[in-house]
């Protein structure tokens, strides 16, 4: 009888873990094999990476360590599953990258045209830097090289522990000069890396462009087709309330479970339309609430105020190539809406440069590319932000408005601020000691050793202690 009452007791048990797998694979399957599809196709078409390589560090992770990828160079797409479950596919196309097959046709995918501007014929080794890659061998007489070198030898350790830590690539501006750069083997300065949240940065910029057209007031409730009606309690949220992360909407940005962004980002056909379904728990402009969501919502206003071709063209004619960032590359999502959260893939330098647009205020080689006064706000703490840490789709180092002490990085200058990706994606910026920092690599831990690693970079600029 007591055998009967433990053996019923097990399988009850039994029955609960399964139901709980079969409901947690339901649900995370399909975001799994929707990331690893993309990741793969990207990291093969866009960065020219190797498949075995991307397999044993990208993607050796549960559950996609255990996931099926099969990569179709015939017609450059990357279809991945779990156990034959969840089957997602992810086609590159010329110019725009790589996009996951969701709610659409693969045919319908194909057909789709863009009209992105081909880049300038230059040779820009022959260029000198910024604008191109020529780099002069002097070195300033008041950086510490020593200490500088001592220090990025530290983030390119690798160590071999549990929580994967690889920095790829570095990139040190001084005063708009290249006093370091380093790659990790395999990777280039030719080389192509994702920015994930960094592009987010990217639209911010590009909002900046269109409002200084004149076909945006960020002052005005945002265009969004969904919340149209005045009687909708999300018809009030500004374009502002969304730059600055406070536009209320009851969006998820967890990326370890099955919630909102991951959904959005590999399960969804048109981010911004999901996004847009949400509804609204608090006051716009009162709470903030960190969400690609919201990014993805400008990046449709934007498509949507120019119209297609404009849309394709502006972040081609009206802010990459003015700067010299002829390899950056922004993603569609199947609607064709750029994915102006995450999918934004470029090379050390260009990063480099589009920060350096910023500590120039905007200006570059004495053209205005983007208005000081944009920049002047977007580096400003939104007001429900109340550790100063945001801005306009910026993060900032103000601190709380009272007590300016308390700040992501207390030791480190207030006046910076930076872009932030996933998985150890980095531009610092930082106006009081002319830098920019560009840091490119793998991180599955909270931080990669930016504030040592800062601390050290500005004692190296100063050669005194901070």
């Amino acid at each position: 009888m007591r055998f009967k009452t433990i053996l019923r007791a097990f399988l009850v048990v039994l029955l609960i873990v399964v139901a709980v797998a079969v409901f947690y694979g339901w649900r995370a399957f399909p975001i799994a094999t929707g990331f690893g599809a993309k990741a793969m196709c990207s990291a093969i078409y866009v960065s020219g990476r190797n498949e075995s390589d991307i397999k044993a560090v990208d993607l050796n992770f549960f559950p996609l360590k255990y996931a099926t990828l099969e990569v179709n160079s015939q017609d450059s797409s990357v279809t991945c599953s779990l156990f034959g479950l969840a089957k997602k596919k992810a086609i590159f196309r010329s110019g725009v990258g790589a996009t996951l097959v969701n709610d659409t046709s693969e045919a319908n995918l194909r057909k789709q045209i863009f009209n992105i501007p081909g880049k300038p014929s230059l040779l820009t080794d022959t260029i000198s830097w910024p604008s191109g890659d020529k780099i002069t061998d002097s070195f300033p007489a008041s950086v510490d090289s020593l200490s500088l070198a001592a220090a990025i030898d530290v983030i390119f350790r690798n160590p071999d522990t549990p929580q994967t830590n690889h920095t790829r690539a570095l990139i040190v501006l001084y005063n708009g000069r290249i006093i370091a750069e380093r790659y990790a083997p395999g990777f280039t300065k030719q080389t192509k890396l994702p920015g994930w949240s960094m592009a987010k940065s990217v639209t911010s910029a590009l909002t900046g462009l269109v409002v200084e057209q004149g076909k945006l007031n960020i002052s005005e409730p945002a265009s969004v087709p969904e919340w149209s009606e005045s009687s909708d309690p999300r018809h009030a949220i500004k374009l502002v309330d969304i730059l600055q992360q406070s536009s209320g909407l009851d969006f998820s940005e967890q990326y370890n479970v099955p919630a909102d962004a991951n959904r959005m980002l590999f399960m969804e056909s048109n981010a911004a339309a999901f996004t847009a379904s949400h509804k609204a728990d608090r006051k716009p402009g009162t709470h903030f609430r960190y969400s690609s969501g919201n990014t993805n919502l400008i990046s449709r206003i934007l498509r949507d105020k120019l119209g297609d071709d404009a849309y394709y063209a502006l972040p081609y004619t009206g802010l990459f190539y003015k700067i010299g960032m002829y390899n950056t590359i922004l993603e569609p999502d199947a609607s064709g809406n750029f994915v102006g959260s995450s999918f934004c893939f470029a090379t050390a330098r260009d990063w480099a440069r589009f920060g350096l647009l910023y500590l120039n205020n905007g200006n570059w080689n004495g053209e205005q590319v983007l208005n000081a006064d944009w920049i002047k706000q977007s580096i400003a703490p939104a007001p429900a932000a109340e550790m100063g840490e945001y801005g306009f789709q910026w993060w900032l180092n103000a601190g709380q408005k009272n007590h300016p002490e308390n700040r992501t990085f207390p030791e480190l200058p207030a006046d910076m601020y930076w872009a932030d990706g996933f998985e150890g994606q980095n531009v610092f910026v930082i106006p009081s000691k002319k830098l920019v920092v560009v840091r490119l690599g793998l991180t599955r831990t909270k931080f990669w050793g930016e504030h040592e690693f800062l601390k050290s970079l500005i004692r190296s600029v100063d050669k005194v202690a901070l």
